[in-house]
């Protein structure tokens, strides 16, 4: 959901820059859109967290 909220706002910064005439300005907008990265690790590499070891007083 939030990359669709992100994709629509970058969409429609870049519709704003060419309402204003600066067709080379969005086309570059929608270019850095499609290239981006991250640091994040892909999900299939994402390892659980060990289970949390039962502590008992007594």
């Amino acid at each position: 959901m939030k990359s669709l909220l992100k994709k629509f706002e970058t969409t429609m910064v870049a519709a704003a820059f060419a309402e204003e005439g600066e067709f080379e300005t969005a086309r570059q907008i929608m270019k850095e859109d499609t290239v981006r990265t991250t640091d994040r690790p892909a999900k299939r590499d994402q390892q659980r967290p060990a289970a949390r070891k039962e502590l008992r007083v007594g």
